[in-house]
């Protein structure tokens, strides 16, 4: 049903796939970016990205140029384009602002990338040939505090936006000198870079942690920290549509059909929502089952590794026991740092991640068809979750 990795005891920020799924780009809560490539069933790291001063807070890997785009909490965004001998070369991004970027996006065309900023506005970032520079251009009304999130149209042109001021946006990020002239969409004819399309309010209020289009782009998702996953419909004169439950708040939503989209978040547990042509939004599912865990203050392959104490042997048993009571001590505080839990085992979750899901993103098909999608998490694993096993191993359920 799931495939799972570990990274460490260190939260994984955020990560990005390459585009045939054999080159995996993380943060782990730092100021580098770790590259690693998929040999059999493992990850082996490659490379690190070490330009950047601050920790790096977003990543993103253009699937056809290859190239992957930083961003971090020390104001700057590299676009690193791999050499012939395998080695990565940074290219600092103009992107004019005071603050921490947060966030940053390639549009699907790939030839610009967005960038959100604590500095209440967002970059969005295009090539000069004649300069051999990256420059940017901003979007600033009426963003009143910090951007979050960020998601483009199909079109690469519009462009949506999440912040602290609880609203999410839709804008224009047409650049008439660079871009080929959009037809008309359902959120509106005005192209003019910059112009607000859309302004929608998260629900009772609450920072926007994320935004997603669907494939065709007449809706958008977000999701807030009021515990609401919120959808527009544009083709619909704007219907919208919330849903607030029992669930803890959601850190990251992508769509997996038109219809159907994945949220996950401080629940450490993915959950399944439907968005029908009716305009109405339902939770359907969790997506991880609860799981037996191993009880005691030892894990099976803790056991295993000592089982090589003879704690029967009269001579020495006094000097196993306090071997084996060390031992376990140590394996003990080891598995409650990785997954930042108390010293009660009753707090150990059933669910695989055992800590804040970071992030969920696409790993296999697109948006209109996903097969695969990966999640991070605090606890230093990425999993990579089947939709087809999903459907099979949870009776009833069907994404489509």
């Amino acid at each position: 049903m799931a495939e799972k990795h570990n990274f460490g005891i260190q939260p994984v920020t955020c990560h990005t796939w390459n585009k045939d799924r054999t080159g995996l780009a993380l943060s782990l809560n730092s100021s580098e970016v770790q590259l690693y490539k998929k040999n059999a069933n493992k990850w082996q790291p490659t490379h690190t990205l070490t330009e950047h001063g601050q920790r790096v807070t977003s990543i993103d890997w253009a699937a056809n140029s290859n190239k992957i785009v930083t961003c971090g909490a020390d104001r700057n965004a590299y676009v690193w384009t791999m050499n012939e001998d395998g080695s990565w070369k940074p290219n600092l991004v103009i992107l004019r602002i005071n603050r921490a970027a947060t966030f940053v996006k390639w549009s699907p065309n790939e030839r610009k990338f967005a960038v959100g900023s604590g500095a209440r506005l967002i970059s969005v970032s295009y090539y000069e040939d004649e300069n051999n520079w990256w420059v940017s251009k901003h979007i600033k009304k009426p963003i009143r505090s910090t951007v979050t999130c960020l998601d483009w149209h199909p079109n690469s042109i519009l462009l949506a936006a999440g912040s602290t001021d609880f609203k999410a946006r839709v804008f224009s990020g047409y650049i008439k000198e660079y871009d080929t002239k959009p037809d008309a969409s359902s959120w509106g004819t005005k192209m003019t870079f910059g112009t607000l399309l859309a302004e929608h309010s998260n629900g009772s209020g609450g920072w926007v942690h994320s935004v997603s289009f669907s494939p065709s782009g007449d809706r958008l998702v977000w999701v807030g920290h009021d515990s609401s996953v919120n959808v527009v419909d544009a083709a619909k004169e704007s219907l919208l549509a919330t849903v607030k439950g029992t669930f803890l708040p959601f850190k990251s939503v992508t769509w997996v059909t038109e219809n159907s989209l994945v949220a996950s978040g401080y629940d450490c547990n993915p959950m399944l929502f439907t968005y029908d042509n009716g305009g109405k939004l339902n939770l359907i599912k969790k997506l991880d089952e609860a799981q037996k865990k191993e009880s005691g203050t030892m894990r099976q392959d803790s056991y295993n590794s000592i089982s090589s104490f003879d704690l029967d042997n009269e001579n020495n048993s006094d000097e196993n026991e306090e071997e084996y009571s060390v031992f376990s001590a140590m394996n003990r505080f080891k598995s409650l740092d990785s997954h930042a839990t108390s010293g009660d085992s009753s707090s150990e979750l059933k669910t695989q991640h055992q800590n804040t899901i970071t992030q969920v993103c696409i790993f296999s098909g697109t948006k209109s068809n996903c097969s695969k999608f990966s999640t991070s998490g605090v606890d230093g694993n990425i999993i990579i979750w089947d939709v087809k096993s999903l459907e099979k191993s949870i009776a009833g359920l069907k994404i489509a």
